[in-house]
């Protein structure tokens, strides 16, 4: 026979849910998301971040530890993975799996016009690391060329959308080129193989390229888009002083590489497999770490530019969905913030 429960079984009940309110966890929360004292400070769980060739700053603090130091009065763990592309971040914010990713400005505004609900709360670089490339032995020297042609190119990422554009200011659209869809080593590989005529390359994979002969037929600087740091919104109103804490990590990270670069080029070479003269190539000639590091205006003129593209080649439903992108996916609230200094060397 059922029986129901006594009301002293429900007040010890209601006393066990408060309890657990109170203590700022929910059934099936552990140690490995933390959880938040009455100060406001995380305390436990980890930290999923990730680290890319394309994004030197988070090479030099992966390497130095910077992060792990400072979250380690918190008892917070720090879990890297490595991004092989802006599209492969993207996958990984969407997914949950890293709760901070490096991605291109265009691949950002992507993903936040198709729904994924990410914030670009740091600028790590302005850079220069896409450009249209063919191989060695290549008659191809132009745009123009490209038409009926085979080119590869990351979807999702900035090489991509510098294809778009470089075939717009040059008459031609996606409809006029046969885009393989290639991740950005595989681009390469296919371009040596000869199953594809032309490239569109990414740094630093771009430079050791052109290290063995590759050509960079078209070079627009105006057409690459920064390079954004994003974050979950979960993860940024659940762990605030944390996002606050990898922001300042990085501006700390920006000054050193600044006054390193030889060092920031050792750990590039490094970590990317390259000859340290490409990868101080790639640092010194290829990216501007001496930008603003606050998400703003000059990154919203960029992106507005892109987005109708987006729309044109069927990347994004509507204007009014990449519109909306633009009001929210910018927060500046903690690159305003950021203080290097909190961070210990």
């Amino acid at each position: 026979m059922h029986r129901r429960p006594t009301i002293v079984t429900a007040v010890a009940a209601l006393a066990a849910s408060a309890a657990l309110l109170l203590s700022g966890c929910v059934a099936g929360e552990g140690s490995a998301s933390g959880s938040t004292n009455t100060a406001g400070v995380t305390e436990g769980g980890t930290l999923n971040i990730d680290f890319a060739t394309y994004n030197p700053l988070s090479l030099v603090i992966k390497k130095e530890g910077w992060l792990e130091k400072a979250l380690k009065k918190q008892n917070i763990t720090v879990n890297w993975v490595q991004s092989a592309g802006s599209n492969k971040a993207n996958e990984a914010l969407r997914s949950g799996a890293i709760d901070v990713g490096s991605t291109a400005g265009s691949a950002a505004l992507l993903a936040r016009s198709n729904g994924s609900d990410i914030k670009t709360i740091d600028i790590f670089s302005q850079p220069e690391w896409s450009a249209i490339v063919v191989g060695p032995n290549s008659d191809i020297t132009s745009v123009a060329q490209l038409k009926g042609k085979q080119v590869a190119a990351t979807k999702g990422t900035d090489p991509y959308f510098f294809l778009l554009q470089a075939l717009e200011a040059n008459g031609l659209s996606a409809n006029d080129v046969t885009i393989q869809n290639l991740q950005h080593a595989d681009g390469w590989a296919a371009l040596q193989g000869g199953s594809v005529e032309a490239w569109s390359g990414l740094d630093p994979i771009m430079a050791n390229a052109e290290k063995s002969g590759a050509k960079l037929i078209y070079r627009n600087v105006g057409f690459n888009t920064y390079g954004f740091l994003n974050a979950t919104e979960s993860f940024l109103s659940s762990k605030p002083d944390v996002a606050q804490t990898v922001v300042n990590t990085y501006e700390y990270a920006r000054a050193r590489a600044l006054k390193h670069q030889d060092e920031t080029a050792k750990i590039l070479a490094e970590v990317a497999g390259i000859d340290p003269a490409v990868a101080t190539t790639v640092i010194t000639q290829r990216t501007n770490l001496d930008v603003s590091n606050i998400p703003g205006a000059a990154q919203l003129k960029v992106l507005k530019k892109v987005g109708p593209i987006f729309v044109q080649s069927g990347d994004v439903r509507s204007q009014k969905d990449i519109d909306a992108a633009l009001d929210t996916l910018l927060d500046p609230a903690f690159a305003k913030k950021a203080d290097p200094s909190a961070i210990g060397g």
